[in-house]
């Protein structure tokens, strides 16, 4: 959102070249607010005033920009100003903002930053997309379990400037093994007793990822045990670095927008909605759109198969579009329930007996309820009142068949390791649609014959 409350001064003092009031303006606000401001500025312009911050406040502000603006405004410059950029930036925030680079400017930058940074980049980019190790990052406070808590605060003190938190400080031995963590907290609340060792301090249960983990079962984790941080280990229980809650929100804010996707019948976007390409995002909405139109066709030659069926009773035709959307959006009702459920951990595998008995009894009041509304309008259409029995009868063996497929299919999909997402609401829609109308008119077969 553009602020332009201070757009004029900005550029008046940019133009003027007012060195000193543009760097007050860096320092005064918050990052976040100092970015917000810079809003309407060009990407050369809040280049310019970046470059009046200290080189860390200078990272904390660019920080907060979109990573499309972020990469914008590199583009343009020289190499070397942006190592000295990248250098200030948090190491899993800078490994992100590399890989969205071209690779020829990578191959200039990374010469230029230090070693130690440079061996960082590369192996926290050896981790595969979507795991633990490549969210994480090694700025961490690891300290040895022979330390007494007044060495510790000390040593604390020493690195804080380089860490990204010490919500959690990590408990490692000479082999940089993890032994355990102990919290801030503990520290400053045991200072009474100053002598005391980090590792008679210590928890040892330590929640764990490993580096290969999927990063949303991290965020699982994270949320299970209400973690700030959790510690990245790799086979060997090696400390590799951590994950914090930050990155943790971004990944959940990731992860649902997918499903929600998914849950729409589109592949997932990689991009913003507005900056994807049409081709690409008509490509992504258009695989799913066809498999639910040869889908809907399925429906089409179930009609055909009944043709002499509803040449006899013509009134049947009228009751079709309703029979077919109450087993649909029963079915779309249930799957989203039960995937929001599945994602937010609140239902597990084990629990398709007990969520099936739910949903029976569930769909069989639903259906109950909308079959008599079912009914009453038959009556004005059907030849006699035998005859409208059809309806209410279809109406609730579609609705429980609905809602059963749509709380067995995501289950089943979740149960050979995909995402229950991929059955959309859309395609519980269109296999309830199939069963539907052969419901339908095999219910009228039997009670019209």
């Amino acid at each position: 959102m553009v602020n332009t409350l201070f757009l004029p001064e900005l550029r008046e003092m940019l133009a003027y070249q007012q060195t000193s009031e543009l760097q007050e303006f860096c320092v005064t606000l918050n990052p976040g607010r100092t970015a917000e401001f810079m809003e309407g500025l060009d990407n050369r312009e809040a280049w310019q005033v970046l470059q009046h911050a200290a080189p860390d406040r200078r990272a904390e502000i660019f920080g907060y920009f979109d990573e499309a603006r972020q990469l914008a405004m590199l583009a343009t410059e020289p190499a070397e100003e942006t190592a000295k950029l990248i250098e200030e930036i948090p190491e899993d925030d800078r490994v992100d903002l590399i890989q969205g680079l071209p690779v020829e400017t990578v191959d200039q930058i990374l010469p230029l930053l230090p070693v130690v940074d440079r061996r960082n980049i590369e192996r926290l980019r050896s981790y595969r997309e979507g795991t633990a190790g490549a969210l994480m990052t090694t700025e961490v406070a690891k300290l040895d379990e022979k330390l007494t808590v007044r060495e510790a605060l000390d040593e604390l003190a020493r690195q804080a400037s380089d860490l990204e938190t010490i919500y959690y400080l990590y408990v490692v031995d000479e082999n940089n093994l993890l032994r355990g963590i102990v919290s801030t907290r503990q520290l400053v609340s045991s200072l009474k007793k100053p002598s005391r060792t980090l590792g008679e301090m210590m928890e040892t249960d330590v929640v764990v990822a490993l580096a290969g983990e999927d990063q949303e079962a991290v965020a699982e984790k994270v949320e299970r045990f209400n973690l700030l941080a959790i510690p990245v280990i790799d086979s060997g229980r090696q400390m590799l670095g951590i994950i914090t809650h930050d990155d943790v929100i971004d990944v959940v804010r990731e992860e649902l927008t997918e499903d929600a996707q998914r849950i729409a019948a589109v592949a997932p976007l990689e991009d913003d909605f507005l900056r994807i390409g049409l081709v690409m995002l008509a490509y992504k909405r258009g695989i799913w759109l066809t498999i639910l139109f040869f889908a809907a066709l399925l429906t089409a030659f179930a009609l055909r198969h009944y043709d002499a069926e509803l040449a006899n009773y013509a009134w049947l035709v009228c009751f079709i579009p309703l029979i077919i959307s109450a087993g649909g959006n029963s079915g779309s009702q249930s799957a989203t329930l039960v995937i929001t459920a599945m994602t937010g951990g609140q239902v597990q595998h084990r629990d398709l007996p007990k969520v099936l008995i739910r949903e029976v009894f569930v769909s069989l009041m639903l259906g109950s309820f909308l079959s008599l509304i079912g009914f009453l309008v038959a009556l004005f259409l059907a030849p006699q009142v035998w005859d409208a029995l059809v309806i209410p009868i279809t109406l609730l063996s579609v609705i429980v068949c609905g809602c059963l497929c749509g709380v067995v299919l995501p289950m089943m999909f979740k149960r050979l390791g995909l995402d229950p997402a991929l059955m959309s609401n859309p395609f519980v829609a269109g296999i309830v649609d199939i069963l539907g109308i052969v419901i339908y008119i095999n219910v009228a077969r039997l009670m019209l014959a």
